[in-house]
């Protein structure tokens, strides 16, 4: 039965993770989570870490993932883990988190001989897959292991 919880839980957090990405965050979370840089008062440059936007942003897709799992369990009958759901979810806070800081999305790309496509605007590609492959697959595994 864990091949099914396994199943459900990929969609389930698939579609939340497509809903926090795309439909609930805005160009300016989206310019700020990896940090910024704007004009201080004096005319001088101020770095900004970024990290309320991001920490905002990962939390955004916590609420999404929690929301579309509440639905399955209750609408599908299917029992989820809670200690399975509470570490896929963290799991997927702290990778969202991390592959949104950018520079992990850049170094795998310079690092795997795809630095031509960073120019031809690919990040946001890879960023998306290394959001699927290093969050979402772990935390749909988690879920069904601890639904077995």
């Amino acid at each position: 039965m864990a091949a099914a919880e396994f199943a459900a839980a990929y969609i389930a957090l698939f579609t939340a993770h497509h809903a926090a990405d795309y439909l609930a965050q805005g160009d300016r979370m989206s310019a700020r989570k990896a940090g910024w840089t704007e004009q201080g008062p004096d005319g001088k440059s101020v770095r900004h870490t970024g990290w309320g936007a991001n920490q905002l942003h990962a939390a955004t897709h916590s609420v999404a993932e929690l929301l579309a799992l509440g639905l399955l369990a209750a609408v599908v009958h299917l029992p989820l883990p809670v200690w399975g759901v509470t570490g896929a979810v963290l799991w997927i806070h702290l990778t969202h988190s991390l592959i949104d800081r950018r520079w992990p999305v850049r170094a795998w790309m310079c690092h795997t001989g795809s630095a031509g496509f960073v120019q031809r605007g690919g990040m946001p590609l890879v960023d998306q897959s290394m959001h699927l492959v290093f969050g979402l697959f772990p935390a749909a595994l988690l879920i069904a292991g601890g639904a077995s």
